[in-house]
C-alpha cells in the first residue's frame, strides 16, 4: 500500500483554479495551506553520522546497515524474523511467490486497499478476488471472505489489509484461512507500530509486510519490511530478494532485485527511535479531532477496536449520510480545498472498479465497500503536527457543514 506525499488539486477533489466559494465567507483557515502529509526524519545527525559511514564502507547493500535494522525492527515488532526488502509491493510479491501462489489461482483479498495489494497477487501469477469490508472500520470482513475462499476453485492465500493502521480481526481472518487450508498474508503497509489487543502487528498470519516509504510514520526514504515467525520463509525471502541467488549465482529460483540499500537503511533506523511516541501523539490529535466533530449528523472517523492501537497513517472522515451532513465526500474536499486544508479520497475508486482489473468482471460485486469508498475523505495528519492545527482542520470540517446549503447552491 505504498504512496506518495505529493499533493495536487486532482487529489483532493477540487478542479485546479477553482475559486474559493464565496459562500464560506472570510478568509481561508490555512491561507499558506495545509499539505495532507510532511515527513520529518528524526535524529538528523545520527541519519548522517551512519550515511557518512557507510559511504566510507563502500559497501551500499548487503551490509551490516540493513541488518542492523532488521534486528531492531524484529525487536520491536516482537517477531523471530525480519526482511529488509526494497518496497512493501516487491516484500508481498516474494512472500505470495513463497507461499506457492501461481497458476492463476484466486487470491481472495479487500476490494478496500491500495492497488499494490492486488498487483503483488497479480505479479505473483495469482488472480485478486475480492471481498468485502467491515461497516465499522473499513477493515476486510472476515465472514465475507469466508464465503469468496469456499465459493473459489483451489484457493491459493487469503489478504487481509490494515487500512490506515488499523489492526484487522486478525483471530477471525486465522480461522477463515486455517479452515480453507491457505497461508493469510497481510499488507501491513500503514501498521508499523500499530497493535491489536497490546500485541505488536507484524506476528499475526504467515507474514506481514510493512512499508517504510515517505508517507508513512516509520520511513526510509523507500523501502519495506517483511515480519515473520516462519524461520524458512525467512530463509527463502533472503535468497528471493537477490534474484534468487544463493551465492553462486546458480539461481534456485525466479527471485527479484529487492534489496533494500545500506543508504535507506540508515534513515530507517533513525525513523525507528520514538516510533511508539510518535504513535500516541498521531492517536492523541485524533482524539482531538474526533472530539471537535462530535456529534456532526452524517460523520463518523475511521477508528480502530477499543484495546487496539492504530498508527493512524491516514485521518479519515467517512461521510456515512451525505443528505444529513449537507455535502458528500468529493464536495467536502472541494470546500475544504478553499479553505487551504489538502485532502485525498484514500481508497476511491476501490480496486475491484479500477481499470485494472476490469477484466476480471468483478466491478458489482461490492456494494458495501463502493459505498464506503465513495464516503471517505483523508485530511491531514502528520507525527509532528501540533495540536492547533488539528483543531483547525476539525473547525474548517465545522464550518463547511455549517454552510452546506449556500456551498451547494453555489455549486461545488
Amino acid at each position: 500500500m505504498t504512496t506518495t506525499d505529493q499533493t495536487s488539486d486532482h487529489a483532493s477533489g477540487q478542479a485546479p483554479g477553482h475559486p474559493a466559494p464565496a459562500a464560506l465567507g472570510g478568509g481561508p483557515a490555512f491561507p499558506d495551506g495545509l499539505p495532507l502529509t510532511r515527513v520529518r526524519v528524526p535524529h538528523r545527525e545520527e541519519v548522517l553520522a551512519r550515511i557518512a559511514a557507510v559511504l566510507d564502507s563502500g559497501q551500499l547493500t548487503n551490509g551490516r546497515t540493513v541488518a542492523e535494522l532488521e534486528e531492531r525492527a524484529a525487536a520491536l515488532l516482537g517477531v523471530e524474523h525480519v526482511v529488509a526488502v526494497s518496497n512493501c509491493t516487491a516484500g508481498l510479491m516474494l512472500v505470495l511467490q513463497a507461499a506457492g501462489v501461481d497458476g492463476g489461482r484466486p487470491v481472495v483479498m479487500p476490494g478496500f486497499t491500495f492497488s499494490a495489494t492486488a498487483h503483488a497477487a497479480h505479479w505473483a501469477a495469482g488472480t485478486p478476488v475480492f471481498a468485502e469490508a467491515r461497516a465499522q472500520d473499513i477493515t476486510l470482513d472476515p465472514d465475507d471472505a469466508e464465503a469468496r475462499l469456499k465459493a473459489a476453485d483451489r484457493p491459493a492465500a487469503l489478504m487481509a489489509t490494515h487500512v490506515y493502521g488499523t489492526p484487522c480481526q486478525v483471530e477471525r481472518l486465522q480461522e477463515v484461512a486455517d479452515a480453507a487450508g491457505v497461508p493469510l498474508v497481510y499488507d501491513a503497509a500503514h501498521g508499523f507500530g500499530s497493535a491489536r489487543g497490546g500485541v505488536p502487528l507484524g506476528g499475526f498470519g504467515l507474514a506481514e509486510v510493512f512499508s517504510m516509504s515517505p508517507t508513512k510514520v516509520a520511513v526510509a526514504g523507500e523501502g519495506g519490511l517483511v515480519a515473520t515467525r516462519d524461520a524458512a520463509l525467512a530463509a527463502t525471502l533472503r535468497t528471493a530478494r537477490d534474484y534468487g541467488n544463493p551465492g553462486d549465482y546458480d539461481t534456485l529460483f525466479p527471485g527479484l532485485n529487492a534489496r533494500m540499500s545500506e543508504l535507506h537503511a540508515a534513515v530507517g533506523l533513525a525513523s525507528l527511535a520514538g516510533l511508539p511516541e510518535r504513535v500516541a501523539h498521531r492517536g492523541a490529535l485524533v482524539a482531538a479531532f474526533a472530539a471537535e466533530v462530535a456529534g456532526v449528523p452524517g460523520l463518523r472517523l475511521a477508528l480502530p477496536e477499543p484495546g487496539d492501537t492504530s498508527t493512524f497513517k491516514d485521518l479519515t472522515l467517512i461521510v456515512d449520510d451525505a443528505e444529513a451532513f449537507g455535502l458528500d465526500a468529493a464536495q467536502l474536499g472541494r470546500a475544504l480545498k478553499a479553505e487551504g486544508v489538502d485532502s485525498r479520497r484514500y481508497f476511491h475508486p476501490p480496486v475491484h472498479r479500477q481499470r485494472a482489473y476490469a477484466h476480471l468482471g468483478q466491478a458489482e460485486a461490492l456494494p458495501l465497500t463502493d459505498r464506503l469508498a465513495g464516503s471517505v475523505l483523508t485530511v491531514p495528519l502528520w507525527s509532528h503536527m501540533e495540536e492547533a492545527a488539528v483543531r483547525g482542520v476539525a473547525g474548517a470540517v465545522l464550518k463547511v457543514q455549517a454552510h452546506a446549503g449556500a456551498l451547494r447552491a453555489a455549486g461545488i
